[in-house]
């Protein structure tokens, strides 16, 4: 027999989903049978699958031990660099200024250095998190940008804060601003482009058309011109729609390709101006709630920003021409 004290992180799941993520080696089928026929039980009492569990709940688990074998706890954050750049942290959340070339996540080619994994780190040589004392809860991140992007990441350090601030960017109640420099000028200085956008994931790349059609979704993002001149552009862009390259593409299609960006522009357009990665940066983020955001209450209607943009500062300083 074996049991789980169900911890704040916990909180909220489903018995059986929190079961599912403790102990990765239970067959569902046997999970499910050991709920019905109470050999699995919640305090001490019969239970349904769809039960949600609370803070201090005990569930006691009547299986034999070699199906029961937990999740091990892994510290494989531990190779993550340590270098950190901390916009803002509280009890609930961390907003990181993350650098171009970094991942957000691990992936094939990357799986020892990545933004998430220096944040699990930080967290832990700093006491917050700790593997062992957690059931099924990690540190997550909640939006993410390309590896050559940089700027504002949002990290959630409980479970409550990544269900709220999940539910938020799904509801559009998180305004997310960059600065780009693109090449040219435009006629007008203020408008929201929209369009559909197509993945190819094998391609790793979108394509934007002005028409619905099979497969895309539609897209929309708004541009400010903020300072130009005879070769380029510095914009405000807000983010109506979070699609995977969508300002990228979507300026490209407009004629105005990022600075530096040789997926979406050429490297031709970009030669000899310094930039090898695209300007682009998450430089401001507003919570803007129009629903209870529960604990996270005390975020709505601030701001966040990153002060010093170099390529902006560059730019407004006649810098780049």
């Amino acid at each position: 027999m074996k049991t789980i004290q169900v911890n704040a992180n916990d909180a909220g799941q489903r018995v059986d989903k929190l079961i599912m993520k403790t102990f990765r080696q239970l067959p569902t089928s046997l999970l499910y049978k050991g709920i019905r026929t109470k050999n699995i039980k919640l305090n001490g009492k019969r239970c349904e699958i769809s039960t949600r569990v609370q803070e201090g709940d005990i569930i006691s688990l009547y299986l034999k031990d070699e199906v029961l074998e937990e999740t091990p706890g892994t510290l494989d954050f531990m190779t993550a660099g340590k270098e950190l750049h901390i916009v803002y942290e509280d009890e609930h959340i961390l907003l990181a200024n993350k650098p171009a070339g970094l991942l957000v996540h691990p992936d094939e080619q990357e799986y020892r250095d990545t933004l998430i994994l220096r944040i699990q780190r930080y967290l832990y040589e700093k006491g917050e998190y700790d593997p062992e004392k957690e059931n099924s809860f990690t540190p997550a991140l909640v939006n993410r940008i390309d590896r050559n992007t940089t700027g504002i990441v949002i990290a959630a350090k409980t479970a409550a804060a990544l269900r709220i601030l999940n539910e938020k960017l799904k509801r559009r109640e998180i305004h997310k601003y960059y600065l780009c420099i693109v090449h040219g000028v435009f006629e007008k200085k203020s408008a929201t482009l929209e369009g559909f956008l197509e993945k190819n994931e094998q391609q790793n790349r979108v394509y934007i058309s002005r028409a619905a059609k099979n497969g895309a979704r539609a897209i929309a993002t708004r541009y400010t011109v903020l300072e130009e001149n005879k070769k380029y552009s510095l914009l405000e862009i807000e983010l109506l729609t979070g699609r995977t390259h969508q300002i990228r593409a979507h300026l490209a299609a407009t004629g105005h390709p990022l600075l530096g960006d040789g997926k979406y522009g050429t490297n031709a357009l970009n030669k000899g101006t310094g930039f090898s990665k695209q300007a682009l940066c998450s430089y401001r983020l507003q919570f803007d709630f129009e629903t209870d955001a529960g604990e996270l209450e005390y975020l709505n209607g601030r701001e966040f920003s990153i002060d010093d943009v170099p390529f902006a500062t560059a730019f407004c300083n006649g810098e780049i021409r």
